[in-house]
């Protein structure tokens, strides 16, 4: 088992990773929360998760041990995979999904892409009881803001996308993720249409 993995960062996907370590260059599926924390060509330390299934196997990164142990749980849940568990990390930080699932706000919970009305409820149900073994420090992400205004290319890449026919939540989640400094309007609707395109009813 991989527990982490400390190397440099090669290059940022949409919604990964590549750390090189001795020459070896892992690709590690990650939140927007995660990515939104690197930079390429910085030294990083990334604790993983190995995903082995019949047809595949892969590694999940997470920039804090709190992401990761509340990826675990969320992935506890029946119904939540690999994929859902971490669109839901990067709807919301491991404070912040702490905070709604003790308070039962499933209204919240529901706004997550590929989380509905039941998925939350039963996210409240499986994991109220179990929060208490998450170590929890209330700053997810230090020295960085986990969470930014929108800027003016932001908003208008945001409207975009309504237009095309997308949620207004879809739009912004999409645009948070596929975001990085210079980019200009279509450069970002570009981006968020391939991660709307790649993640959409492929939880």
């Amino acid at each position: 088992m991989i527990g982490y993995i400390k190397g440099t960062v090669e290059y940022i996907g949409i919604d990964y990773v590549l750390i090189e370590n001795n020459e070896i260059g892992y690709k590690l599926n990650a939140s927007s929360n995660t990515l939104s924390q690197l930079n390429e060509g910085d030294r990083v330390k990334v604790y993983t998760k190995m995903i082995v299934r019949e047809d595949d196997i892969s590694l999940c990164g997470f920039y804090s041990k709190e992401e990761l142990e509340m990826f675990n749980l969320l992935t506890s849940v029946s119904k939540i995979g690999t994929k859902l568990g971490l669109a839901i990390l990067s709807f919301a930080t491991p404070s912040q999904l702490h905070l709604y699932i003790s308070t039962s706000d499933t209204k919240t919970l529901s706004k997550a892409p590929g989380v509905g009305k039941k998925t939350a409820e039963r996210m409240v149900l499986e994991l109220k009881d179990r929060l208490g073994k998450l170590s929890i420090s209330g700053e997810d992400f230090v020295g960085k803001p986990t969470v930014s205004m929108p800027t003016t290319s932001d908003g208008e890449a945001i409207d975009a996308l309504i237009a095309l026919g997308y949620t207004g939540q879809e739009s912004k989640v999409a645009v948070d993720f596929v975001k990085q400094p210079g980019m200009g309007v279509e450069d970002i609707v570009k981006k968020a249409l391939e991660y709307i395109l790649k993640t959409n009813f492929k939880f």
